[in-house]
């Protein structure tokens, strides 16, 4: 399957990278101690990395629902269907989770096992108005997968040009950007539903002017919205959304639902 990799993902990982070894260099020059110092570090970090992870997993498999082939069925469905399609060596673990009405999913790796947790609220969404909207945001989920960007090692091996200010929140916000292209190829017609979705939630986004959003920019202040973007590790949404209109209309994608919601908001009232 063919998506884009954002321009930004490419240029700000290669800065990101070269100045990780410029930093690896360095520590490396400085001699045994600051190396052994460092590597005392390390293993602490190590540590608590694995304590956490061994308390997330433990979390999942005591509260949450694995996704499998007789359980939601349906679901692990698109799951395997995506998968096949980016070429991924195994199918990752899918677990649903009671968010309290957050309407989000992340994916993530522990012990060479992919995992994606998609929260509840985002799953009766797809059982209340069609499988579309999660079917693009497990795209996007396992996008990072395909992507790398959850891998533990090149976490490391990064993690001194991440800490460059503002360049790693910039290069967090390619990878979304590189990841909503994913999901849009891998399911098109729930792009925009999932977008919405995570705009407004799981019940007005059916109310929304899909024309007028984007125009938000103009009315906000530029600057702030800019400003507080670049602290961000996600774009904003009107630009997320702004894209996959634009990815809809040079390929010809209607989405009924939001058409007719559309139509019916900007049509003018006959009483008035």
């Amino acid at each position: 399957m063919k998506f884009q990799i954002h321009h930004n993902e490419k240029r700000y990982l290669t800065i990101i990278t070269l100045f990780s070894f410029m930093i690896y260099g360095i520590i490396f020059l400085c001699g045994v101690e600051l190396i052994l110092g460092l590597l005392q570090i390390g293993a602490i970090g190590f540590g608590i990395y694995l304590f956490a992870s061994l308390f997330f997993i433990g979390h999942l498999q005591g509260n949450a629902v694995k996704v499998g082939m007789k359980q939601f069925p349906d679901i692990y469905e698109i799951v395997e269907s995506h998968s096949k399609k980016l070429n991924l060596k195994k199918v990752p673990d899918l677990y649903i989770l009671q968010g309290n009405g957050v309407l989000n999913a992340f994916a993530t790796k522990f012990a060479k096992r992919n995992c994606i947790v998609l929260y509840s609220d985002v799953l009766e969404v797809a059982y209340q108005e069609g499988k579309e909207a999660v079917s693009f945001i497990i795209g996007h989920e396992l996008g990072h997968i395909k992507r790398n960007h959850v891998g533990f090692f090149k976490s490391i091996i990064l993690l001194p040009g991440r800490l460059i200010p503002l360049v790693g929140n910039a290069y967090s916000r390619a990878c979304e950007y590189t990841c909503d292209n994913i999901g849009y190829n891998l399911c098109p017609e729930g792009a925009l539903k999932g977008m919405l979705i995570l705009a407004v939630g799981k019940r007005l986004y059916t109310q929304v002017n899909i024309d007028e959003l984007p125009l938000q920019k103009k009315y906000d202040a530029l600057f702030a919205l800019s400003f507080a973007e670049k602290f961000s590790t996600h774009p904003a949404l009107v630009k997320r959304i702004a894209i996959v209109k634009r990815l809809n209309r040079d390929n010809l994608i209607l989405t009924t639902p939001f058409h007719t919601a559309e139509i019916a908001i900007n049509q003018p009232d006959a009483n008035r």
